[in-house]
């Protein structure tokens, strides 16, 4: 770029040589060699200006691919607590929008920056060279014009800082709308859904009109500076001809280099609202390769889990506190929602130390056994289970699987072993074999039959038309919730685990299904332990253990029949369960169904709907 900026220095006195040696004396073999000269000249600044912008473009998409990549390197190593620092709109507009801010600055720091700061001090100096007196002129317009460009860019700059969080919010919208459109369309909601993104794009429109409009100003400022120095400069200088003390051809040079200075002004504006708005981009992005993970490796981490044996020692848990931005959009819509719900006094007074979910908890679980851990919502069970492949870190105490504590082990090592299956099924983009191969890449078709067979999915992939190769959609949406959790139950199988973790995996499968799965983990998995939430009495009452948690707390731990007679908890849930108030079982659905065959007539029963119906099981159905 300095090379094309020091052709286009050359031109302006090759046209000044041009007009008092060739025009002037009418030396047509002057203005020949001259005329030469110049396309040679142009020819070379073309050559290395095409060069600059190749390498420029091809920097410029290397930085932001690296950039992104490191970013997203980085999101790999977070520990879920890191994770829960950002919204996933956060960090899709971090590696997207914010990435192609700083790839365009960059662009312009490569291009236009080096261009127009060599082309302002070459053409300065080559005015000096020309004639002082009018140098000064242009020296002049270069102070105060760049003094009003900076002021206008600190007032700007204000502006873009703000709107950039604002496409988290925005994004945000869009990705609940679009995840949950099934929920949107079946409430109705889709107005709603629209005014909620208008708002926030609104607010990102203000913000940016702000932001345009200051910077709107800009160029007539600039405008008016050219002009007025090309006026000046024409006054100035014609005097200066008639005294003698100027040619003509300088004149033209000095107009030239007028130019070549105001333009080069230009550029840097521009570079500067570039670099203005990807300064927040960058910011935001150092947030993200900033993050470290909060979850420290051992310095000689063990590679070999002995044993399925679990134990927590005096084990307490509280999740991180989340500190926002106090421009953060989330954080102000809570406080607007806050207000509008007439809630009273300092919604910023809340207290913000970690607050404990998990207390003094003691629980030993041998090699192979099956334990059930059941409680009401929020009673800490899945952040229980989520301990032991160390999804986070215990706050006190200690948590030792096959005898060694989880934070002596490689991580990858500990979760291969360790497999858990979350509340919220997840299946990727692809086919079902694809799916089933995240738990172990090298899985033969004939692993991953195994694995579906124990878990039950054999039953509907065999009736699909494809088979294994069944194509999977974003999320699996076309498969059934229960589907889906035995498709995830398979895919943790297939990485031979020593601790198996179902975090109410079965919730969406029939208790018959239910049963079948259990007795398969029971026949053919006989070393694996197994632990499984459930809110189901009929999903843990044959556990070799049942652990009942209490908010956050070990309410009792025993056999079924222990916790019959000894829990009150327990207890509870299970009146309420076999009574009518709980889950959908076999024997409630046969009872019904011996009603419904004995029902006279199909509109009979329509005309005298039946809300209570008591079996011979003795068991209400509602």
């Amino acid at each position: 770029m300095v090379a094309e900026v020091a052709c286009e220095m050359i031109i302006p006195l090759l046209m000044a040589t041009l007009i008092d040696q060739g025009v002037e004396k009418g030396d047509m073999g002057v203005i020949a060699r001259t005329a030469g000269i110049m396309v040679c000249v142009a020819l070379v600044g073309l050559t290395v200006g095409c060069l600059g912008s190749v390498f420029g473009s091809r920097a410029s998409t290397g930085f932001a691919r690296n950039l992104r990549q490191d970013q997203y390197d980085n999101i790999q190593t977070f520990s879920f607590s890191n994770i829960d620092r950002f919204s996933t709109p956060s960090l899709v507009t971090r590696l997207t929008t914010d990435v192609m801010n700083i790839q365009n600055a960059y662009m312009m720091c490569l291009r236009m920056v080096p261009r127009a700061f060599s082309s302002i001090i070459l053409a300065m100096c080559m005015a000096f060279l020309v004639s002082g007196t009018m140098a000064l002129i242009y020296l002049g317009a270069v102070v105060v014009l760049g003094s009003v460009l900076g002021v206008l860019m600190s007032i700007a700059s204000r502006y873009y800082r703000r709107a950039f969080p604002e496409y988290d919010a925005m994004n945000e919208s869009v990705e609940e709308n679009v995840t949950a459109i099934r929920a949107v369309k079946s409430f109705a909601r889709e107005d709603m859904q629209a005014r909620v993104f208008k708002a926030t794009s609104k607010r990102i429109y203000d913000l940016f009109l702000r932001a345009e409009l200051v910077l709107a100003s800009i160029d007539p400022i600039i405008q008016f500076t050219v002009w007025g120095c090309m006026l000046l400069i024409s006054w100035v200088g014609s005097h200066l001809i008639v005294q003698d003390q100027l040619t003509t051809g300088d004149l033209t040079s000095l107009l030239m280099y007028c130019m070549n200075i105001l333009m080069s002004l230009v550029m840097l504006s521009m570079a500067v609202v570039m670099l203005t708005m990807s300064s927040a981009s960058a910011r935001r992005i150092v947030e993200v390769l900033g993050e470290k993970d909060d979850m420290p490796a051992a310095r000689h981490p063990v590679t070999a889990v002995a044993d399925g044996s679990v134990e927590f020692s005096h084990v307490d848990f509280a999740y991180p506190v989340v500190e926002l931005s106090e421009h953060d959009p989330a954080a102000r819509r809570r406080a607007e929602a806050v207000k509008d719900a007439g809630a009273s006094g300092d919604s910023g007074s809340a207290d913000r130390r970690p607050r404990t979910v998990l207390s003094d908890v003691n629980l030993s679980i041998p090699s192979g056994a099956v334990v059930g851990v059941i409680g009401g919502t929020g009673s800490s069970k899945t952040t229980l289970v989520s301990l032991i492949p160390r999804l986070y870190d215990v706050t006190a105490g200690s948590l030792k699987v096959g005898g060694v504590d989880v934070r002596e082990y490689d991580r990858d090592a500990l979760r291969d072993k360790v497999s858990m299956v979350l509340q919220n099924n997840v299946l990727f983009s692809g086919t079902i074999l694809s799916n089933l191969r995240w738990g172990n890449p090298n899985a033969t078709l004939d692993d991953c039959r195994r694995a579906c067979a124990i878990a039950c999915a054999d039953e509907f992939i065999d009736k699909l038309p494809d088979g294994y190769e069944s194509k999977v959609e974003q999320g699996g949406q076309n498969f059934s919730g229960g589907q889906k959790q035995r498709l995830c139950i398979a895919r943790a199988l297939l990485k031979d685990p020593k601790v198996l973790i179902l975090d109410d995996s079965t919730s969406a499968v029939d208790t018959g299904t239910d049963a079948r799965i259990r007795r398969a983990f029971a026949n053919r998995m006989p070393d694996v332990t197994k632990i499984i939430i459930a809110q189901r009495i009929s999903s843990v009452q044959d556990a070799d253990m049942i652990v009942v948690l209490d908010n956050g707390r070990i309410s009792g731990v025993g056999t079924h029949g222990e916790l019959m007679a000894s829990n009150e908890i327990y207890r509870n849930i299970h009146d309420l369960q076999t009574q009518g108030g709980g889950d959908f079982d076999e024997a409630a659905f046969d009872g019904l169904a011996e009603v419904a065959s004995a029902t006279p007539a199909a509109d009979s029963a329509a005309e005298t709907p039946v809300t209570n119906v008591t079996p011979a099981t003795n068991k209400e159905v509602r």
